[in-house]
């Protein structure tokens, strides 16, 4: 099966920063190549992520969260499970699995703040997407996935 779309999921938290990855994706890859999911929060982006890969239907999947300290638990800890999980499901479907997954130390609801965050998430998603192709290319040379 020829896999040529990406998938991008998107955690809902603080959307308006983190919908900002996929401007910077769309600046690699054509946004009809994209299908784009949204989910509740960071905790749920690795079992859609693994379920998409799963599917075939896709050369690499980039997950986009913000993490900030919610105050309740340790927000590194939130941080590190997404970060596993996302590497699990690409290692168990054989799909690259990229993380546009950012866990600031101090995070204001500022003005200043959002707009620093939402600059630095358009240029991960563009890292994301250059890292998407590369993989994609490389392992299609070497072994003609």
């Amino acid at each position: 099966m020829t896999r040529t779309k990406y998938a991008f999921i998107q955690a809902n938290w603080h959307h308006e920063i983190v919908s900002q990855a996929l401007d910077g994706i769309t600046e690699l890859v054509a946004p009809e190549e994209i299908d784009i999911v949204t989910v509740p929060g960071a905790f749920e982006m690795p079992l859609m992520a693994r379920d998409l890969a799963a599917t075939g239907k896709y050369q690499a999947v980039i997950a986009a969260a913000l993490v900030v300290d919610g105050g309740i638990y340790r927000h590194e800890f939130v941080a590190q499970a997404v970060v596993d999980g996302l590497m699990r499901a690409g290692l168990e479907t054989g799909v690259p699995v990229l993380s546009v997954s950012l866990t600031p130390h101090q995070f204001q609801d500022t003005a200043h703040h959002r707009g620093i965050y939402a600059a630095h998430f358009k240029l991960k998603g563009r890292e994301a997407a250059q890292a998407a192709l590369q993989i994609s290319q490389t392992r299609q040379r070497l072994f003609a996935v």
